[in-house]
Formats: structure tokens, sequence, C-alpha cells
């Protein structure tokens, strides 16, 4: 199999990017060449970094593989930064490059040069910046391997590529930025595959469903956000979505009864994960296999486990909760961080922070993270679980569901409700939600305040600090 260099030279017509700016595979090499030998005429060596502040399209592609073939490490940065966090990323990681609108722009950076191979191939990596949930943001490194992509790639397709099932040639649509691990990994996936890519800056819904149908998009990473705003969006059923073979989710828990809606609908396409940026992708799980053991994100893929470690600091049995721990990574640093590495660490296993139990089959069934875990009256009470619920009422768009100091309880449990277009919020609402928590949720786990908000502070990818939310909710 080949991977996009070679596709690339042997097929330049292929189309590469679809829409306004589309392009093909060669033209794309070529402007790859051109920057990955200005990145070296800038002094880029194997092992440094070089920052991106770039929105969707050509020049993140481009960015993308121009780093991939001079084994450096691409730090793509969220361009709703502030000059302040861009400029701790950048001295953070120490880059001598950093391509963006306001400084060094893609096509400064390609002119003058060759549109030949660098001199010196070698596969690089993406180093991400994790926020975690205290601190600076800290950049996930892992160690480059002194190989060509082209003795990279099937490394990769026998330990990760292979489980997405995904075969040579398709279209890729991008649904998030490409500044986040998922994203940019989907992508570059498909262009390993000769996929084409489709990259529009934003997720919008209604335009999502016809993108879809407009350039027969067969393969997709979202969010359950994205789900549930594409459930919501009418007449979706006219879209013709037979394409779509793969719709890959994963970054945050999936509502079993928006899952169950996605698949009703579309078919047993949706494929779920789950991973992290600093784990990757630890299991797969076909729709299949979930309709059949409905909330569980999958057993281990080969050369991965899971261990479920209680309070006590034990590895507890099948059916009990605790934190989860991934075994059978590939190593991986926070930079300049040793003391969080190896805090994150159990021996040779690692945990995203999320709690979680296996059944008796080895199925993963995810709860929440543990810095969420709402605990009142001494029962443990997982948010997610309180927000699904909730989400399965019309009337509501989003939800954040956090724990709140109560001199009595501990904590109480507090929906703040993002109700849907045309709803009015009020106390009959409330009671509407309420009522319908009944059948669903028992009492402990009810809401003892609700109240309204018009939007929550969600990422692109979907992901809610919940952290965050209850910061603003208890500065008030």
């Amino acid at each position: 199999m080949r991977g996009f260099y070679e596709i690339a030279a042997d097929d330049p017509g292929r189309p590469a990017l679809l829409g306004d700016a589309s392009t093909t595979y060669g033209t794309l090499l070529t402007r790859v060449n051109q920057a990955s030998n200005g990145l070296n005429a800038r002094g880029v060596a194997p092992g440094d970094a070089v920052v991106t502040v770039l929105k969707n399209g050509l020049d993140a592609l481009t960015m993308m593989l121009a780093t991939y073939q001079i084994g450096a490490y691409l730090v793509p940065v969220n361009w709703h930064f502030t000059p302040e966090e861009i400029d701790y990323i950048i001295g953070d990681c120490g880059a001598g490059v950093v391509v963006a609108p306001d400084r060094l722009t893609v096509a400064e950076l390609v002119s003058g040069h060759p549109d030949t191979p660098p001199a010196h191939r070698r596969a690089g990596s993406m180093m991400l910046y994790t926020s975690g949930t205290t601190g600076r943001p800290k950049g996930v490194r892992r160690r480059l391997l002194d190989l060509t992509p082209e003795d990279l790639y099937p490394i990769l397709l026998r330990k990760s590529w292979r489980h997405f099932g995904l075969p040579q040639g398709g279209v890729h649509l991008v649904c998030s930025q490409l500044y986040h691990s998922a994203p940019y990994g989907q992508a570059m996936m498909a262009l390993q595959f000769g996929h084409s890519i489709v990259a529009p800056e934003r997720f919008d819904a209604a335009e999502t469903l016809a993108l879809i149908e407009r350039h027969r998009v067969t393969n997709a990473f979202m969010v359950p956000t994205m789900f549930h705003r594409l459930l919501a969006v009418p007449e979706r059923e006219k879209h013709d979505l037979s394409s779509l073979t793969h719709l890959f989710h994963g970054a945050a828990p999936c509502p079993p009864a928006t899952k169950q809606a996605m698949i009703d609908w579309l078919g047993p396409v949706l494929w779920e994960y789950y991973g992290s940026t600093e784990a990757a992708v630890a299991t797969m799980v076909s729709s299949q296999e979930w309709l059949a053991r409905p909330g569980t994100v999958g057993r281990a893929l080969d050369g991965m486990s899971f261990t479920i470690v209680g309070d006590d600091g034990r590895e507890v049995p099948p059916g009990e909760p605790g934190l989860v721990y991934i075994g059978g990574i590939n190593r991986f640093e926070y930079h300049g961080d040793p003391d969080k590495t190896a805090a994150s660490m159990r021996g040779h296993a690692y945990t995203p922070g999320d709690i979680g139990y296996l059944d008796d089959a080895g199925y993963l069934f995810l709860l929440d993270r543990r810095t969420d875990l709402i605990i009142s009256g001494g029962v443990n009470i997982y948010p997610a679980e309180v927000e699904a619920a909730l989400l399965e009422h019309p009337s509501v768009a989003d939800v954040a569901v956090i724990g709140v100091p109560d001199p009595e309880w501990g904590h109480q449990v507090v929906a703040l409700v993002q109700p849907a277009p045309g709803v009015v919020a009020g106390a009959e609402l409330t009671a509407e939600l309420l009522e319908h928590c009944g059948p669903r949720l028992a009492r402990l786990k009810h809401p003892r305040v609700i109240e309204y908000r018009e939007s929550l502070p969600r990422t692109p990818t979907g992901k809610l600090s919940r952290r965050n939310v209850r910061e603003a909710y208890l500065s008030r």
C-alpha cells in the first residue's frame, strides 16, 4: 500500500481538497515539498517544533504534510487563543518558526523554494498542547523514529489505522478544527489512504448534511454534540447520505439515546473509539457491537489493555467502577514536565482521568471524568449520566451538569440548560424536565436546581469544561 507522497507522485491529478479552494494531490505535493524546503532553509531540523496558527484548509494540510516529512513536531495552535496564550506555547516548545497570517504565511514560506522532496526525509509527529484540569497547558511529545514516512506507514497501519477499516480512496469530511488531535489524525490518515478532503472552516449542522450529499462523503469524525445538532435539523431526511460508510466518533461520552437515534437514521455506520491525545486509539466498537452492549466504548485493541483501579489503588473486578488505566500505549512525555508525566502513569499504563468499568467480556463502559464526579450524601453521581437523560427531552438543546457545595449533602446537582430554539425557559419547563427524569434517574441524581443559559461554552470538538462552568457559576 502507498501513502500520500507516493500516491501524489504516481497520480498527481487525484483530487486532494474539494470545495472553493479545490486542489489535486500533485499540486498539494508541490506546496508540501516547497514548504519542507522552506522550513529547512530556516533552520528547522529533526526534533524541532514548528508552530502553526491556521484555519482549516489548504495551508493547514500543507503544513501537516510538510513537517511530517522532515522529522519536525507540528504544534498546531487554536486560532481563537489570545496573543499571550499563543506566545506561551511558542516559548514553551521552543519553536524557531511560527506560521500564521500575521507572522510568516505559507505563501511566504514556499516562495522561491524547490518543489523536489527535501534532502533528508524523516517522519515527524504532532505535539498537541493539552490544558488538563489545572495549570498551564503541556505539550504531549512522542519519541520520533529514524524512519521515512514510507517506512513508518506499515507500522501505523498494523498498530492503528487498520482498525478504522477504511479502503484506499474515498472522501473525508473534516468537521472540527485541525488543531485538535482527532481531526488532525483522521485527516492525516485519510490523505495517506488517498482520500479527498472536505474541510469547511466551521461546523454547521445543515451545511454538513449538504456537504455529505454534494461531495459523496464516505467517512468523517464527529463528536456527540454534533450528532445532537444534526438530529435537530428540519427535513434532515431529505438529504441523500447513502455514501457514508464510516462515521467515527469519540472525544466525549455519547448519550445512548442520541447514538441510537443516529443508527436508526443512518444505519450501522457509526464507529466509536476511545483514547486520548496521550494514549491515541485504545478501542474501536462497531454499531453492531454497541447495539448488543449499549453504552460501551469497546474492547481494547490488539496490544492494548485496560486496568480499573479503585480508590485504594488496587485493581477492581468486572462491574466495579474505578479509574481507567490504558496499557500498551506508545511512550510519551509531557514536554518539560516529568512530574506530570509520572503522575499520569501506573507502571507502563496511563490514565486519562476517566472513571469506568469493564464487563465480564472485557468491554469498557465510561461513567465520567474523575474531576467531574459529584458526591452527594456519600453517593457518587456522574454528571454525564444526568446530562444524557436531560438531552433526551426535545426541549433541551444542550446541558451542563455540575456539583456545587451544599452544607447538608456535601454537593448538590445543578443543571444548566440551553433550551431548544423556540422553547420558553421557566417554571413550566423545569417541571417538565424533572418529571422527565423520574423514570430515567434515581431520585438522588435529579437536579436540585435547574437554570437556563442562552449557550454553553463548548470547544469546537464538543468538549465542555465543567470546571470552568462550575467556577463561573460559583463566582456570580
